[in-house]
């Protein structure tokens, strides 16, 4: 039998963060035909402030990775906030990782596996994982890892 995305969820013993409040004039999730687009989201810590720090400067590649997990988890508690429904997710279609670093640094897909490997995890290894981008620039706040990602929802 195969196991809903809430199913997984509860099976990894994962604690979501709270879902963070707009930093600005947009909406958290737009739903648009059958598609889910999520806004860029931060790595929310479980007592709601945001992890912080430059990749290759403040913290190693293995550290922003943990960060994109926790991306993964404020996305998570954004969808559980706005949109209620984990279950009528379908798929990941596409995601953005965007990687606050140095200059120097080059190890942008590794530290976005960390959002990735969470969202296969949570639904499944053929509908987890979707198309992507990884690219370094500089992030607001000082954030070390922005996602943005686009949902496939069950009719």
């Amino acid at each position: 039998m195969k196991l809903l995305p809430s199913q997984r969820l509860k099976n990894l013993n994962l604690e979501l963060p709270p879902a963070p409040k707009p930093a600005g004039l947009y909406n958290p999730l737009v739903i648009s035909g059958n598609l889910l687009y999520i806004s860029g989201q931060g790595p929310v810590k479980l007592d709601g402030s945001q992890m912080m720090g430059k990749v290759g400067q403040d913290m190693s590649a293995v550290k922003g990775k943990i960060a994109a997990r926790q991306v993964g988890l404020t996305m998570l508690a954004t969808i559980m906030e706005h949109f209620k429904d984990i279950d009528r997710i379908k798929r990941v279609v596409k995601v953005l990782g965007m990687v606050n670093c140095t200059l120097e640094f080059t190890e942008h897909p590794f530290v976005i596996n960390g959002f990735s490997e969470l969202m296969k995890d949570v639904f499944g290894e053929e509908l987890g994982i979707g198309a992507r981008s990884a690219v370094g620039n500089i992030l607001p706040r000082n954030i070390p890892v922005e996602v943005e990602a686009i949902f496939e929802l069950h009719s």
